[in-house]
């Protein structure tokens, strides 16, 4: 029988399947990474917008966006690349600064910042941290049409330009990562990301809004209120990078910050949307690995994925190492709540982000019997109601010889659409 190798954090976990029972849910076949060329050749081409060398002049000053370590874009060979070109175009690189899009996840370590940016760009441009709770370094930019104080990192305003370098993949209530995402929530104040993260929750229903969801942007709520809030800052150029396993980019969109992003989603979205005839019993889902798995808020990713293929009350198997836990020392607090039902009257009288991921992730665990294979306590497993497991082939063998399955080899970059 054949052998798959599931990443697991940083690491693998083979698992042999019978592929009469189980079918592989997979996105389009990866394409080779781009050289340097290449790369250059595609910022050549930028969509709805004049070339970087004709928006940005000898002088003036320049703030690359990029994500943190838990997400992954291809920062690295980008900035290289932006950072090299700028150069030769006049701009000096005292006036270039890179800032990391953390919004509420906690600050990049200088190890994080050398991978994201690579050392060569650390030892030679700036290198600025967000902190969501910091008055000194916010700005309030105005209001969205909703009410919603936008409050963003001063240094969005203190640049001439600014550049937004971000990897393309789905959010499970934003639709899409990257582009204006990179901005709100990552530069906002602690109180715009809540507000902007709030709309994808419905108290009336106790649900989640209607228009919003995995690879949704027309008509998402959400999404409609981080561009409002990107908006209210002048964005020179933005790159959305598409990434293969290994974090190389193999294509890229550029250009108008919306246009360009706009692309690079619907490309996204037509090569990892995979749509299945029925739901099965069983769905092995791993995350894809490090950083997808880097703790439960950001695995939930790939539960959600899971969650389309599987039948209500049957059994998702999830592979997520949490390397750094829970992702939030107050996470599991939302798990002494009764229910999910009762977990959204806390929600919805104090709204909180992270409570919305513990409503959405005990949803799932009411709804279908979830095991956990990490390295989270059993104690953490069990009061979030996931059943802590420690063997893949063991958790199998439990199941019913006779039911199917689907197996997720990357959940946190499919989408499943059941017809």
């Amino acid at each position: 029988m054949p052998v798959i190798d599931l990443k697991y954090g940083r690491t693998i976990i083979p698992f042999e399947y019978d592929p009469d029972r189980f079918e592989l849910l997979v996105g389009a076949s990866e394409r080779r990474p781009l050289t340097d060329v290449e790369i250059g050749e595609r910022l050549d081409q930028p969509i709805g917008s004049r070339q970087l060398e004709e928006i940005i002049g000898p002088g003036q000053t320049v703030l690359i966006v990029v994500p943190d370590a838990t997400r992954q874009a291809g920062a690295g060979q980008m900035v290289n690349l932006l950072v090299r070109r700028l150069i030769a175009n006049g701009t000096v690189p005292h006036d270039i600064r890179a800032i990391i899009a953390t919004g509420i996840h906690r600050t990049s370590t200088k190890a994080e910042k050398d991978n994201i940016l690579t050392p060569f760009i650390t030892q030679r441009i700036k290198v600025l941290d967000h902190d969501a709770n910091s008055i000194m370094n916010r700005v309030r930019v105005g209001e969205t049409a909703g009410g919603i104080k936008v409050e963003l990192n001063r240094a969005l305003t203190e640049h001439d330009h600014v550049i937004l370098v971000g990897g393309i993949s789905f959010h499970y209530f934003a639709g899409f990562t990257g582009g204006r995402k990179l901005v709100c929530p990552g530069l906002a104040s602690r109180q715009t990301i809540s507000a902007t993260h709030e709309l994808a929750f419905d108290c009336e229903s106790r649900d989640r809004r209607s228009g919003v969801g995995t690879g949704r942007l027309d008509g998402n709520p959400v999404h409609e209120a981080f561009v409002e809030a990107a908006s209210k800052i002048n964005i020179s150029f933005c790159i959305s990078t598409i990434i293969n396993d290994a974090g190389e980019v193999t294509d890229l969109y550029c250009g108008d910050w919306k246009a360009s992003h706009r692309a690079a989603c619907d490309d996204f979205a037509a090569k990892h949307t995979i749509t299945v005839n029925e739901k099965c019993d069983i769905v092995i889902a791993s995350c894809g690995g490090f950083p997808h798995d880097i703790n439960i808020i950001q695995a939930h990713k790939a539960l959600e994925a899971a969650s389309h293929a599987c039948t209500e009350g049957g059994t998702i198997v999830l592979l997520a190492e949490c390397s750094e836990g829970l992702g939030r020392s107050d996470f599991l607090s939302w798990f002494e709540s009764a229910d999910s039902r009762d977990l959204s009257e806390l929600l919805c009288n104090s709204y909180q982000v992270n409570g919305q991921t513990a409503w959405s992730l005990l949803k799932k665990a009411e709804r279908f019997d979830v095991r956990l294979i990490s390295t989270l306590s059993a104690d953490m497993a069990e009061a979030m109601r996931l059943t802590p497991m420690q063997s893949l082939t063991r958790t199998i063998a439990k199941t019913k010889p006779e039911s199917k399955g689907y197996i997720l080899p990357s959940g946190s970059k499919i989408n499943v659409v059941c017809s």
